[in-house]
């Protein structure tokens, strides 16, 4: 009895792991094995684990032991976590199935297996999944169908795409009833769940962020919204390693303009796409930028233009905003009392003063020349500088040396946390300007310790602790 309650817990305890992490990734299971970021983690707790159970429970009857030291593990890796397990209800039906291929061969013909409950669980999970899917998917194509006014807007990049779409969208909101997905919702799953669930049904113009880890991604989305303008913003190396190259970014972003009924797109020069009747190429219009720790200012064919975004890199995501909310009819007046009162995207570059210090919270901007781009506005300010970064995730050694160089060339103190690009900070930065935290949670011990008022810090793509 004592070894078949051990079974269980074993079984539930590693189910919670494994459940966890497909939610981190997107329910790929290729990616947690293939692509995790703490592979180390694979094996501390499926490898090791698994082994030590089998060996323990066949040779000795002793797998109950080993049961109760991994729940222990499993539980303290839970304490760690800033992004725990949400129950959702396919959580709770993963782990119904989980429970059932476990209980019913061992009660029913006394068979237990370690693998056979996860592999059963997990692919049946994948059929009623694909299958409660469809139905929401017809249902929120069904319902953006009967919308027969609806303008909707497709907004992709690299970089930026969110901040885009939530400036269009406070552009636009004084003259239209205009709805966008909300926070960085930009997959078809997600994109399905918010029309069904908030989408309003007078809305006039439905904003829609197209996000993509692999080729298909975003035709799918564009087929399925089928949007009548677009938006293309910076291309750049941003989820390089699933992408492999450039070219597949671009070619996968521009999977845009598959849809049946587009009108007219802007996509930037990044693109390297050919402009057309409908398709307008912007970038290099986008003169004389200036970018202060109050806003940023740019200037488009002759007309000057203000907001208190910070970063020069907003310009191009003004400027595409710009040129779509004009095509609709806002005109000029609107266009720049509405960006006067923009707000930032929050922690993406966000300012807050507090302290004495001034923190800028660009903790959701993860690429390359968002960063670098950081890093040169923090260059403005006169006083000390200090920069808390894990690095960019899912990205090559280069990127992460090029960001290393540069922090050390500009900040006076910088917090490396987390083990992913630690070494590379090492080489590249000097050893009385770094510190290296082993997680997040001593993050506010060192900020009391290190930063005083008059400091300015830089939270710089804030990764999970699984990260």
């Amino acid at each position: 009895m004592l070894e078949f309650i051990g079974y269980l817990i074993f079984i539930l305890a590693s189910g919670y792991y494994i459940i966890t992490n497909l939610q981190w990734y997107n329910y790929k299971l290729e990616r947690i094995f293939l692509h995790h970021t703490k592979p180390s983690w694979n094996v501390i707790y499926i490898a090791i684990p698994f082994g030590l159970y089998l060996l323990m429970h066949y040779l000795f009857n002793l797998g109950a032991v080993v049961s109760l030291v991994y729940i222990v593990a499993i539980y303290m890796w839970y304490k760690k976590l800033d992004k725990p397990l949400v129950w959702t209800p396919r959580v709770k039906r993963f782990f119904a199935l989980l429970l059932f291929f476990a209980l019913v061969p061992a009660l029913l013909i006394g068979f237990k297996s370690l693998f056979a409950p996860f592999i059963f669980a997990f692919l049946l999970s994948l059929v009623i999944e694909k299958i409660l899917f469809l139905r929401y998917q017809t249902k929120a194509k069904e319902k953006i169908s009967k919308m027969e006014d609806l303008i909707v807007v497709g907004v992709t990049a690299s970089y930026g795409k969110t901040s885009i779409k939530n400036i269009l969208a406070h552009i636009l909101q004084g003259e239209y009833r205009t709805y966008a997905t909300p926070r960085s919702v930009n997959t078809l799953g997600g994109i399905v769940k918010d029309i069904n669930d908030d989408l309003p049904d007078d809305t006039q113009i439905y904003i829609v962020e197209m996000g993509a880890r692999v080729k298909g991604d975003i035709a799918q989305i564009a087929t399925f919204v089928n949007p009548h303008y677009v938006i293309v913003g910076k291309i750049g190396p941003a989820h390089i390693e699933y992408f492999k190259t450039i070219d597949a970014i671009r070619a996968t972003k521009l999977e845009i303009l598959s849809s049946n009924r587009l009108k007219e797109g802007w996509l930037h020069e990044s693109t390297m796409a050919k402009p057309s009747q409908n398709l307008h190429i912007f970038g290099e219009d986008i003169k004389d930028i200036t970018a202060t720790l109050d806003g940023v200012s740019f200037e488009i064919q002759g007309e000057r233009y203000s907001a208190p975004l910070l970063g020069a890199f907003n310009a191009i995501n003004i400027a595409a905003a710009i040129k779509l909310a004009k095509t609709i009819g806002i005109d000029e007046t609107t266009i720049q009392k509405r960006l006067s009162t923009l707000k930032p995207t929050p922690h993406r570059l966000q300012r807050i003063d507090a302290g004495g210090k001034i923190i800028l919270d660009d903790s959701f901007n993860g690429n390359i020349d968002g960063m670098l781009a950081s890093f040169e506005l923090v260059s403005t300010y006169q006083g000390r500088k200090v920069l808390i970064t894990p690095g960019l995730v899912e990205a090559d050694t280069s990127l992460n040396t090029q960001i290393a160089k540069k922090a050390d060339e500009i900040f006076d103190l910088i917090i490396v946390t987390g083990d992913l690009n630690v070494d590379i900070f090492q080489n590249h930065i000097k050893d009385e300007k770094m510190i290296k935290l082993s997680n997040k949670s001593q993050m506010q011990e060192a900020l009391l310790q290190h930063t005083t008022a008059g400091d300015l810090i830089l939270f710089a793509n804030d990764a999970p602790s699984f990260v």
